[in-house]
């Protein structure tokens, strides 16, 4: 994985190079941000860029065997840690990541390091109610392997990804690592949620903030890809907030049915809300927390968006909006009720709802309390 094969974030890129070519090398960095950004192939080729051996114009060669090894996942100082899980496991049973080591190679490579924890837990088949963990028994993994001297390259490293996934036990083995590191050892963090992390680990990690790709760059991306329509291609990389997983998912069709489904959840709760239908509300309440967790998030998302593009409505800049067909037209109706006074406020809400939903809190309850509280900020403004 090079930095050349990385969608965007070319100042991050420098600033990573930079850090390398000035023996800066941290023992432990924490790369954060959502997949669809590129957290995880840029903790690898910064990892692959750090062993090359014939690096050059700021990115590794990928033809030196440290390169190819790196790439395919399958060097021997690069050791990878990430939240597993199975049906039917019986009680008692270790499950560890090497054991799916071969699958979670497979998938990187067919998305060239892009994808998403729902992605891996589909590749696991763990359905709607299991999800990937780290437990203590792969942090005594973690310490054993770490132990050992590098086999062909100066460093050894330790990527975890998705570490907010590891129990408490866990967290505080891998903590007594980053208190004393190995010398020449690198620990790569790669989290969508840091703030589920142990504030001690968040103090002994230097973070990499990975932003969204810039619309500009996913454009470009959806033209090269196949979207001959210069509008739709600009549509879709708006849309995609800056997530290529986002943006290929909308040029394949994917998400259409899903937006769909999370859009007429929007206008039934913004209709019940003007209302004031509070028991219908709390039965909408009752139907999203059906949902996975990922569709909770994904309507979240949805909510927010809808509710800014409603805003540009309200406030006369329709020629900056992304909307069209049946988005457009409830949005135009509906934008008389968003403005200044209220659209913050229920942002925040939005925002409060899904940090809930990242941290494993009762969706029932969540939700209830959301569409209650919504209900108080819709009006004729």
């Amino acid at each position: 994985m090079q930095f050349k094969d990385i969608v965007g974030h070319e100042e991050l890129k420098k600033r990573l190079v930079q850090t390398i070519e000035s023996g800066r090398v941290s023992h432990a960095l924490l790369f954060t941000g959502s997949a669809g950004a590129g957290t995880l192939p840029l903790a690898i080729a910064y990892f692959q860029y750090l062993c090359c051996e014939h690096r050059a114009g700021g990115d590794s060669c990928g033809e030196c065997p440290n390169c190819r090894q790196i790439a395919a996942l399958a060097h021997p100082d690069l050791h990878l840690v990430f939240p597993v899980n199975k049906q039917g496991k019986k009680s008692g049973e270790v499950i560890l990541s090497d054991e799916f080591l071969p699958a979670f190679r497979a998938l990187f490579a067919e998305r060239q390091g892009y994808f998403s924890p729902a992605d891996w837990y589909d590749r696991l088949d763990l359905g709607k109610t299991l999800k990937g963990l780290i437990t203590a028994r792969e942090a005594d993994t973690i310490i054993r392997k770490l132990s050992f001297k590098s086999f062909e390259a100066d460093y050894k490293a330790m990527l975890i990804w998705l570490p907010e996934t590891m129990n408490e036990e866990a967290a505080n083995k891998i903590l007594k690592i980053l208190e004393e590191p190995w010398e020449k050892t690198l620990f790569l963090l790669v989290s969508e949620q840091p703030t589920r992390l142990l504030a001690t680990i968040l103090s002994r990690t230097q973070e990499v903030a990975v932003g969204r790709i810039g619309a500009e760059v996913l454009e470009q991306l959806a033209r090269q890809e196949g979207v001959e329509d210069p509008v739709q291609a600009r549509n879709m990389a708006r849309l995609a907030s800056g997530d290529l997983l986002e943006l290929r998912h909308l040029m394949a069709g994917e998400s259409d049915a899903q937006r769909h489904e999370n859009f007429e959840l929007f206008c039934q709760l913004m209709r019940l809300s003007y209302n004031d239908k509070h028991l219908e509300l709390i039965g909408w309440a009752e139907e999203v927390a059906q949902l996975s967790r990922e569709q909770q998030r994904a309507l979240l998302r949805d909510a927010a968006r809808l509710l800014r593009e409603s805003f540009m409505l309200h406030a006369g800049i329709e020629r900056i909006s992304y909307l069209w067909g049946e988005e457009l037209a409830f949005c135009r109706k509906f934008a008389p009720f968003v403005g200044p006074e209220n659209v913050e406020p229920i942002v925040a809400q939005i925002e409060t709802a899904a940090a809930q939903i990242n941290q494993n809190g009762n969706p029932t309850i969540v939700f209830t309390h959301f569409a209650l509280a919504v209900s108080k900020m819709i009006k004729h403004l």
